[in-house]
């Protein structure tokens, strides 16, 4: 919801990141899941993105070093492409099922 968005958020663009219950294997179930979102990295183009930190921006931090920049093992970093945003949302709602 944009409105909600606009009251959380200050600069708020199309990435985002959250933590999911279940620590890393809810993380990797709900990225198995999604058909819409590519599992990649930036790959410089306009497709929808979910990656996990730790294996990639994160992978050579310690354990310490991830804690203190907010980085836990279920952490999903999600950036939304030129796709249809009704067809993202029901990716992401089945993905969380």
């Amino acid at each position: 919801d944009h409105k909600l968005a606009k009251r959380q958020m200050k600069g708020f663009g199309a990435m985002m990141a959250f933590d999911l219950k279940g620590g890393l294997a809810a993380a990797r179930r709900f990225c198995d899941r999604t058909r819409v979102f590519l599992l990649a990295a930036s790959l410089g183009g306009v497709e929808s993105l979910v990656v996990l930190p730790i294996y990639s921006s994160h992978y050579r931090m310690s354990a310490a070093e991830l804690r203190a920049a907010g980085v836990e093992p279920g952490t999903v970093r999600v950036s939304i492409g030129l796709e249809d945003p009704a067809d993202l949302i029901e990716d992401l709602r089945q993905a969380l099922a």
